[in-house]
């Protein structure tokens, strides 16, 4: 669906690390020194679902496509970014073009990788980028002219909303978290806000840190917050099936850190998966929660939306427990939805459609 989700955070706290470990290959270049990242590195990931494993097993598919989500990573920042400091401004017109932010702030000590302010303080280095953001977005603001005597309804609504938000970010509030009402909501859309996208806190731990990190973050303010040893997951993403597992074992885990975070910033996105299985080919399709079935029958195809008649739906759960289509139908347990049906997470669906 061409959304993403972009890597920052201050240079040196891993971010091509882990962007790295994403992709399972070296595409960026993780470097120690500043600013080693300058270009913003792209890549597709695959969101973990052994779900689409099980479908293509019962149906004995050809081909299995899983959904994905694009990360992006962007070059670091540092203070006075706002004024153009550091990359500041290609940093900023970066994100500025993502959905969503993976904010990596560096909890692990190794002297050997050099810190832009020395210390290792997560909570002051988080805060830093988010007040960076924050004075981006008030510059924005601050641009913006107050309505004249024979402004549009709009006009009013976006002023009213503009002020709120002048108010709130200079207290230090990210605008997704200021109190606006839905036509607020909408219409400030239109500013591009950076501080407005969903943030995913991603904890830079060692290896070491991995088992007490309750007692690490303690003191970090932010949430959603998701402990990642991004080292230990560039090491892991070169192993097969069986030596991931074996490691995973020895350091306590159940599983990589990066499926929970790959599951958690396309949870962010707001996107769901919905399947469809056959013999040809099993597949996850990727739709914003809320959408119709007509509209996801267009993200299969358009004509599927133009020539739609039903849906034959059933969940995954029920889908597998009966064996596949055969056993769903003879059970009578599919259902037959029209174009309104709101699609659900993990929904199995047939599409109906006329010539």
């Amino acid at each position: 669906m061409g959304l993403s989700i972009g890597i920052v955070g201050l240079p040196n706290v891993g971010k091509s690390t882990l962007f790295n470990a994403l992709l399972k290959k070296q595409i960026a270049d993780a470097s120690n020194y500043h600013f080693c990242t300058i270009a913003p590195n792209k890549g597709v990931v695959e969101v973990p679902d052994e779900r689409i494993r099980v479908l293509a097993k019962m149906s004995k598919s050809e081909k299995v496509v899983p959904a994905v989500v694009e990360f992006v990573d962007i070059a670091g920042l540092v203070k006075g970014a706002s004024k153009g400091e550091g990359l500041g401004n290609q940093f900023l017109a970066n994100i500025r073009e993502v959905d969503a932010i993976c904010h990596v702030v560096r909890f692990f000590k190794d002297a050997k990788i050099a810190h832009i302010y020395t210390d290792i303080e997560p909570a002051n280095d988080a805060e830093l980028i988010n007040t960076e953001l924050i004075m981006a977005d008030l510059q924005t603001l601050e641009k913006k002219d107050a309505p004249k005597s024979k402004a549009s309804k709009e006009d009013l609504i976006l002023w009213e909303a503009i002020e709120i938000l002048k108010e709130e970010l200079y207290k230090g509030k990210l605008a997704i978290n200021v109190d606006l009402n839905n036509e607020q909501l909408n219409i400030v859309k239109q500013l591009c806000l950076l501080t407005m996208k969903p943030i995913i806190y991603v904890a830079n731990i060692s290896e070491e840190q991995i088992l007490n990190f309750d007692i690490c973050h303690k003191d970090f303010p932010y949430e959603p917050v998701i402990p990642i040893c991004a080292k230990m997951e560039e090491e892991l993403s070169i192993l097969n099936d069986e030596e991931q597992k074996e490691y995973l074992e020895q350091a306590g885990l159940s599983e990589p850190g990066l499926n929970r975070l790959i599951k958690l910033a396309y949870k962010t996105l707001g996107l769901i998966s919905f399947l469809t299985t056959r013999k040809n080919e099993t597949r996850a399709w990727t739709v914003l929660q809320g959408a119709s079935a007509i509209e996801a029958a267009g993200i299969i195809h358009t004509d599927f939306s133009k020539n739609f008649i039903k849906a034959a739906v059933i969940e995954y759960d029920g889908f597998v427990e009966l064996g596949g289509w055969t056993g769903a139908k003879n059970s009578g347990r599919i259902r037959f939805e029209g174009a309104d049906y709101i699609v659900k997470e993990g929904d199995v669906i047939e599409f109906k459609v006329g010539c």
